[in-house]
């Protein structure tokens, strides 16, 4: 039996939606082209298998990796287990890590922003530069803010 993957479980399921849905009221429009008919693990397996990078973060004061699709895992290149748990400003080089908090205070004042650039660095020491980022704040289904989500689909590597 090959284990399960991450799309699979019942609070990736639950995550996906909510990336989904907060994209959606916040933007005005779906994110990308996954399936508008698609439900549950369906749409779960879409987000996690899109060739667009989709990451989130936990609402903590030092927020931490919650969601890592399949290409954010191998852009950084970093497993699953790795990513997730992990501080979300380990994904930015230290002294650009000012620059990150900055802009995901603006997300955090005014909703969304779609318009990021910025460096990142995987494990193994690429640097890469962001394309046009789309960055907006999660909310669960009572409304309740859950952290934010990145999404994007072109990136350099440096």
């Amino acid at each position: 039996m090959s284990p399960m993957q991450p799309w699979q479980n019942e609070s990736i399921i639950h995550l996906s939606q909510i990336i989904i849905q907060s994209f959606r009221e916040r933007l005005g429009h779906p994110l990308n082209n996954l399936p508008a008919t698609a439900t549950g693990q369906e749409l779960a397996q879409a987000l996690y298998e899109a060739p667009f990078v989709i990451l989130a973060h936990d609402g903590a004061t030092d927020p931490c990796f919650t969601y890592a699709n399949l290409t954010a895992q191998q852009l950084w290149e970093l497993e699953w287990e790795e990513f997730i748990g992990m501080p979300s400003r380990y994904s930015a080089e230290p002294d650009l890590r000012e620059v990150r908090a900055a802009m995901l205070e603006r997300v955090q004042r005014d909703g969304y922003i779609d318009d990021y650039r910025g460096i990142r660095i995987s494990k193994t020491g690429q640097r890469f530069e962001l394309g046009k980022t789309v960055v907006w704040n999660l909310q669960d289904t009572e409304g309740v803010a859950c952290g934010q989500a990145a999404t994007f689909s072109e990136w350099t590597a440096l």
